[in-house]
């Protein structure tokens, strides 16, 4: 079996946090923590960097939107030109619900797709390492590094016993233990 990394559980966010400090002073570079509901202040303890996502959903509602309008406006007044009751060709109220659906339709889409793109999803290799950990435990993995990097297991479980843990284990490859 292939040594995946080492695993510590904490009973509090607030230990996971201070633990995840220590560990990226320590300059480990792959790490990631795992916590059943979000936690603030810990991506930036973990020094995560503000995801693209919002920006990419952003500019593709603002384009849906721009889209929606610009498709009634020239139906309505360069492509077939009708006078109903007086309405202008560019009546702009009336194109609101179109508009805000559009805008909704291609926000949601760019969103998914963003998400597929930059979080690598969906991640088939790694499997879970532990049954309860979306549920109320508190865990910080250290992973092994790739082939010809050292990595002692026995040093990072007594790093990670130093930063308070209550458990820590072995992760092997099949996500089992």
């Amino acid at each position: 079996m292939k040594l995946s990394g080492v695993v510590a559980f904490f009973d509090k966010p607030s230990q996971l946090i201070e633990a995840t400090k220590k560990v990226r002073e320590a300059r480990y570079a792959n790490f990631d923590t795992f916590t059943p509901y979000p936690v603030h202040g810990l991506e930036a303890a973990q020094g995560i960097k503000r995801s693209p996502i919002p920006y990419v959903t952003f500019i593709f509602g603002i384009t849906g939107c721009g889209l929606a309008f610009l498709l009634q406006y020239w139906t309505s007044a360069v492509d077939w030109p009708i006078n109903v009751g007086g309405k202008p060709f560019n009546s702009w109220p009336a194109f609101v619900p179109v508009m805000f659906e559009v805008t909704i339709l291609l926000a949601g889409l760019s969103t998914f797709a963003a998400l597929l793109f930059f979080c690598r999803l969906p991640n088939f290799k790694k499997k879970a390492f532990d049954t309860s950990i979306t549920r109320d435990r508190f865990a910080l993995m250290i992973e092994a590094p790739g082939e010809g990097e050292t990595f002692s297991e026995n040093q990072v479980k007594d790093f990670l016993k130093a930063t308070g843990a209550k458990e820590v284990r072995t992760v092997y490859e099949e996500g089992w233990f």
